[in-house]
């Protein structure tokens, strides 16, 4: 670890350093340590080297020998992970290799509680409430190491630092504010004291003021953002109410719905039928009348083609049926044509001798 990074000058220097690419420089290549730095708005540590590599002492990166995250990125599936730190020691920023803890007073790195040693009575002040007020009793404060055991009223050490957050209406600056006092405790930034945090419901300012570590917009401490919200047993009911009214509405109004479909489709049904019953019953009316037409124009209800050799036979109707025709010739065989020339046609008077059936007879 590079002895310049832990001290406190240097750190705060970094913020207002210059914006440096870092974080593309592979192992072996050349790099600057000048470039590590904490950055601006999420003060995360920041070096030329990639994500599985740090920068040496000799100005190249090299493979880093111990690891913070259980799960550290930028390594591949397959690669073998460098050990984390075993109890007493702790990883740096740059990752480079494990170190002891640091005792009460050394310089220590930005929010890094875990480097700085634990006190003895670490077990009473360790926080248990998951804000991450302190580690093993022990806190990193302006990059110095302290312990978090200041009780009311003594004086205490207070760091706020502005954090660029973002939220639904752009970005916005977030405030946090650590002390060394005891857990259930907060450092006043006016008075420089330990105060009691508050309870729910009571006025705050700030989130480090309730017990919750949540003030809400209206100026009072709520309950903590973590909190399962229970929800009173008529909500449930109104709930059930007003899913099966939905559910049963929906289905009457389904059933209307297609109820009404159903019925112009069953009159459009009736109507087809009303129409094909009376086209059928004119083409019946119609063979009716034609059928009465020629039993009409028939005497004697006997068939048209049958009544053209009907009668009594005699001795004529045993002759040739050119000798009968001869015999029963008519004047008719000759007639006058319009333009008063005779015409012989046989057709013309077999075609009579059909439309006039009753002279035959005679």
């Amino acid at each position: 670890m590079l002895p310049s990074l832990v001290l406190p000058s240097t750190l705060l220097f970094s913020l207002w350093a210059p914006a440096v690419l870092a974080g593309n420089v592979t192992f072996g290549e050349a790099c600057d340590p000048a470039h590590q730095k904490l950055q601006e708005g999420t003060f995360q540590f920041q070096t030329d080297c990639d994500s599985t590599t740090f920068c040496a002492r000799n100005s190249t990166c090299a493979h880093r020998g111990c690891r913070v995250d259980t799960f550290p990125f930028g390594y591949d599936a397959k690669a073998v992970l460098p050990d984390k730190c075993p109890r007493g020691m702790f990883c740096p920023d740059e990752q480079d290799n494990c170190q002891g803890l640091l005792s009460v007073g050394s310089a220590c790195q930005f929010n890094r509680d875990d480097q700085c040693d634990a006190p003895p009575n670490f077990k009473e002040l360790a926080d248990t409430t998951g804000f991450g007020l302190n580690v093993n009793g022990s806190v990193c404060l302006n990059n110095i190491c302290m312990w978090a055991n200041e009780t009311a009223g003594n004086p205490c050490v207070v760091q706020n630092t502005a954090y660029t957050a973002y939220g639904p209406d752009g970005e916005f600056v977030d405030i946090v504010s650590r002390g060394n006092c005891k857990v259930g405790l907060y450092c006043d930034s006016q008075k420089l004291q330990c105060i009691q945090a508050k309870n729910i419901g009571e006025t705050c300012d700030a989130d480090k003021e309730c017990l919750t570590y949540n003030c809400l917009a209206n100026g009072t401490c709520g309950r903590t953002t973590d909190t399962p919200i229970k929800v009173a047993t008529w909500v449930y009911v109104i709930a059930a109410v007003a899913i099966l009214g939905g559910m049963i509405g929906t289905l009457v109004a389904l059933y209307f719905v297609h109820r009404k479909d159903r019925q112009q489709e069953r009159e459009k049904r009736a109507q087809y039928w009303r129409e094909q019953n009376a086209f059928r019953q004119n083409i019946m009316q119609m063979q009716e009348t034609a059928r009465h037409s020629l039993m009409s124009y028939t005497p004697g209800g006997g068939s048209p083609r049958s009544s053209t050799y009907h009668g009594v036979q005699t001795e004529d109707s045993q002759a040739p049926m050119l000798n009968a025709q001869q015999a029963k010739s008519s004047g008719l065989r000759y007639y006058v044509s319009d333009d008063a020339s005779q015409v012989d046609d046989r057709s013309e008077e077999d075609l009579m001798m059909r439309r006039r059936p009753e002279q035959n007879r005679f």
